[in-house]
């Protein structure tokens, strides 16, 4: 099942519409919140009728082995143990190997119209496996995209490029130990190549994330 977002361009403090809803992210400007929006539709999917997760809270410790630490790079194919909180009462432990930054082109973001001329997507393709366990199905996992040496693209997206980079989220069985999905982020920028894929979910990694490099 795919998930629907919103998207904000940070580099023109514009946004980008395409049904979506204008978000601010303070690591990439300081005056995004003059930017303005257009309402979200209403989502299809179970799955996304699910909350988003939440970054102000760390996740339950992992059942039998140790988390990777914040602060922590990798590179492309490396699998990190992160903790894990989605809404309010979903908690656990999962793995993330990132399996691929790849360049898109700047036709595929035509969907978006006129403001994302100049834009060049990157899709961040990624494994998610259920390492504690517990109950995280229909969650919604996403990563960052960021510059060579980690500095900010200047375009925040949340959501998906039908066909080119959907963003899944867990599916209904994602319950016991080692199941696991594949999922895709979508990143875009009109500098330099995105390089980097960022792990800032909960307290202890929003500001020392786990990263991979390709």
């Amino acid at each position: 099942m795919t998930h629907r977002g919103r998207i904000v361009s940070a580099v023109a403090l514009t946004t980008l519409t395409l049904g979506l809803t204008a978000c601010n992210d303070s690591d990439d400007t300081s005056s995004a919140q003059d930017s303005p929006s257009a309402s979200a539709p209403a989502p299809s999917d179970p799955g996304s009728k699910s909350p988003s997760a939440d970054p102000g809270d760390d996740a339950a410790a992992p059942a039998g082995g140790d988390v990777t630490a914040p602060g922590t790079k990798l590179k492309i194919g490396d699998r990190a143990v992160l903790p894990f909180k989605y809404g309010t009462d979903k908690k656990g432990t999962v793995a993330v190997t990132v399996t691929a930054i790849e360049k898109g082109a700047e036709a595929d973001m035509a969907a978006f119209g006129s403001k994302a001329k100049g834009m060049t997507p990157y899709y961040i393709r990624m494994k998610v496996e259920n390492v504690g366990g517990t109950d995280l199905s229909y969650a919604s996992l996403r990563l960052r995209g960021k510059l060579e040496g980690g500095g900010p693209t200047g375009v925040i997206l949340v959501g998906d490029l039908p066909g080119k980079c959907d963003s899944e989220t867990a599916p209904r069985d994602f319950t016991t130990k080692g199941v696991s999905y594949e999922t895709c982020s979508l990143s875009a920028t009109k500098t330099g190549p995105v390089a980097v894929a960022s792990f800032e979910e909960g307290a202890s990694y929003s500001g020392n994330p786990v990263v991979w490099t390709s």
